[in-house]
């Protein structure tokens, strides 16, 4: 089957994602285009129907995160863009409107349909599983195994008396329901999958078997094809005129989907909750973007707010949207800024001296650092500070703390928090889980990593939060990788690291039928490795320049070629210089690192041999590294995914800088050369930059919890560009 064409997403309602590598342009523009459909609501009404479903009843295969879904979306609707909290409704597994296909299917017709006029706003979500049914009048192209398909969304009741036909709701019947809205300002968004259901690692799949028992595609029930003969007497619609229109795109507004065709929807386990990969990411994109923002800052940002979700998984998850064809899809359709500021979190209610505030806006990875320690700055509409907010404990996306300044009786709810300070554990641990591949060998495995320090060994995959997976390789995962298109792939029986999501980190694997503990003791290096990028992560929070403007282009030499939101695939041998440029009208201390997929870090800049001052980037100047003449060439090499962090912050870099040179003198490293890293080295160089961070932070007067290391958001900013590695 040919790659789904844009215009015909809704045909395919029931697609969304793959695993968890989001397309960075794909998203912005979806980011973008949602977030201005929201923003058009005035003077007109918002509504919206949020539709969740966790539980499935048997063979079909539950879920976890589809509930969290619907919150994010109506927090975001609520508090970001101005949405009455009674002009939402919900159905879901936990509300009193349960999530079977009558129940769906009336909601959206007396709550969306009979209550919208025009220039009303209009949002549809739905997270759940997704599916396929034969279509005896499908799209061009859309056939599987010779047979007009159409995407599902899958309600509680699928069930159907007959064997080969279950009670899915089709994209064509979506497709209805959207004409014959009132209103032009429609989004309809789809947190689900058709294909590959099932887990991998520590994460499931929003898809499920189109039948309830073999392999074919079901039939759609007959209740489903009077569904829509009834909708479409009521619009006055021939069948060909209704294939005709299906056949040049959607019906209204935007429609965004999770996953491309032949991609899967992961439903992740984050710390302390699960929830679907794309509704976390496009909710929390939407919370801090900024009208401000040039496309390329924004893209930046968006990159590490996919990435820090992607990198553990090891997957690919492409969004698709589309607009109505009588509408500009290459520009945003409604242009509009939200009044409401940018932020990470939200206050949710105030009992007594504790505060309790949704972080629907923080990333998965910073959620890691916040527990306890960070401060938040609360502000009023208009983004002005209020006061502070320290965190003291937090469950799930919750957090719950008091107030450091301010006053307790001026904090209400629906008031807004930035992130001000983030407190980063000094004992943080990197959480290994022991695959099933091991079999017998789970037992001395455990016992071999306890002797490892700074390891969290987690035995129950399934639903647990994990950083990497201990695992063997065996015929079937070789077979998976290979159809990833992994190049170098290690022998079977070999023993190494996988991601979250069973991808194998090649460079972890040696040879065949290696003894576990050999094979432990070999990985000590990397697990080192890998725990300082974890730690780094947290540090810079994954998200945002931190209010510091600072932009970095990644040019190919010799191409005349840059890393923007669409190149961002290379291939092996070529050469790149890394440019950072200061906006900012004070002076800002610079410093650039790359993170292979494989773990290892090395440090671009600064030079192990440099003076102090040579990081030093004065306002509208620009740092490029290398240059003709140093001691080295940036050449990207074999094939993945490695990250290019850049850091700038308003205080020297001291500590790491003097961290760096031993290391450097003890390579006999000619001068002007970047450093790899190996060994205990770059949990030292981590260590000496949080060093340099959290002296910075005490030392504008902050002093919280001496057993964590002291992050100020305004004084560092941390960019991310993530480059794909192609085969030569």
């Amino acid at each position: 089957m040919p790659p789904i064409n844009r215009r015909h997403f809704l045909q395919f309602a029931g697609s969304a994602l793959a695993s968890i590598s989001l397309s960075h342009l794909d998203l912005f523009r979806q980011g973008e285009q949602y977030g201005n459909v929201l923003a058009q609501g005035t003077p007109g009404r918002k509504l919206a129907l949020l539709v969740g479903i966790n539980d499935y009843p048997e063979p079909v295969r539950s879920l976890a995160g589809c509930l969290t879904d619907v919150e994010l979306q109506r927090e975001l609707l609520v508090h970001r863009f101005g949405f009455n909290p009674s002009d939402i409704l919900v159905v879901s597994n936990t509300s009193n409107l349960k999530p079977n296909r009558q129940t769906i299917l009336e909601a959206f017709e007396t709550h969306l349909i009979q209550q919208t006029k025009p220039g009303d706003v209009v949002v549809f979500h739905f997270s759940g599983h997704g599916s396929l049914v034969l279509d005896t009048d499908p799209i061009p192209g859309f056939t599987q195994d010779g047979k007009g398909v159409n995407g599902t969304i899958v309600p509680f009741d699928r069930a159907s008396t007959q064997p080969d036909q279950v009670e899915d709701i089709m994209g064509r019947s979506l497709f209805l329901l959207m004409s014959a809205l009132p209103t032009d300002l429609v989004t309809v968004v789809l947190d689900s999958c058709h294909s590959g259901g099932g887990t991998r690692g520590n994460l499931a799949f929003r898809a499920t078997p189109s039948r309830l028992s073999g392999d074919q595609p079901a039939n759609p029930s007959p209740t489903e094809l009077e569904f829509q003969k009834q909708w479409m007497a009521r619009l006055k619609l021939e069948p060909q005129d209704l294939a005709e229109m299906r056949r040049k795109g959607i019906a209204k507004g935007v429609a965004i989907g999770s996953a491309q065709y032949d991609q899967l929807a992961a439903d992740v386990p984050f710390s302390g909750f699960s929830a679907g990969a794309f509704t976390y990411l496009l909710t929390r994109y939407l919370w801090q973007q900024t009208r401000t923002e040039g496309v390329g800052t924004v893209y930046v940002n968006l990159q590490r707010s996919t990435q820090d979700v992607a990198k553990n998984a090891g997957l690919t998850q492409v969004p698709i949207y589309a607009a109505n064809p009588d509408s500009n899809g290459q520009k945003p359709i409604y242009f509009l800024t939200p009044t409401i500021p940018a932020a990470e979190a939200v206050i949710k209610s105030v009992s007594g001296g504790q505060i309790e505030f949704w972080l629907g806006g923080v990333s998965s990875r910073s959620l890691e650092a916040t527990d306890s320690g960070s401060v938040f700055t609360l502000i009023d509409a208009s983004g002005k500070s209020l006061g502070e907010i320290e965190q003291t404990s937090r469950r799930g996306l919750v957090g719950y703390g008091k107030v450091k300044q301010g006053q307790i009786g001026d904090i209400k709810p629906g008031m807004l928090l930035r992130e001000q300070v983030r407190g980063v554990p000094t004992d943080l641990k990197l959480r290994l889980g022991l695959d099933g591949s091991l079999g017998q060998d789970q037992s001395s495995a455990l016992t071999a990593l306890r002797s490892v320090d700074r390891i969290e060994v987690v035995s129950q995959i399934q639903g647990s939060t994990v950083d990497y997976l201990l695992g063997r390789m065996n015929p079937a995962y070789l077979k998976q990788a290979q159809q990833q298109k992994i190049a170098d792939l290690p022998p079977v029986n070999s023993v190494g690291l996988f991601t979250a999501g069973l991808s194998p980190i090649t460079a972890s694997f040696d040879r065949a039928n290696e003894a576990l503990p050999d094979a432990i003791n070999r990985l000590r290096p990397r697990f080192k490795s890998l725990l300082a990028g974890k730690i780094l992560q947290l540090a810079v929070g994954g998200d945002r320049s931190a209010g510091l403007k600072v932009t970095t282009t990644i040019e190919q030499k010799g191409a005349n070629r840059s890393v923007t939101a669409n190149t961002y695939q290379f291939p092996s041998g070529s050469e790149f210089q890394v440019k950072l440029r200061n906006n900012e009208t004070r002076n800002l201390y610079m410093a650039a690192l790359v993170i292979s997929s494989s773990g290892n870090l090395t440090v671009l800049f600064p030079y192990w041999d440099a003076p102090e001052d040579a990081a030093l980037v004065a306002p509208g100047q620009e740092l490029v590294t290398p240059q003709t003449g140093d001691g080295y060439q940036f050449v990207l090499r074999g094939t993945g995914f490695i990250e290019v962090l850049t850091l700038a912050s308003t205080k020297p870099l001291r500590d790491m800088l003097q961290a760096l040179r031993p290391i450097g003198e003890s390579r006999t490293a000619g001068s002007r050369t970047a450093v790899s890293l190996r060994d205990d080295e770059p949990l030292n160089i981590i260590g000496a930059m949080l060093g340099d961070l959290n002296r910075s932070t005490r030392e504008a007067g902050v002093d919280l919890v001496s057993t964590r290391q002291l992050v100020k958001a305004d004084q560092l900013a941390a960019m991310s560009t993530f480059i794909q590695v192609m085969g030569g």
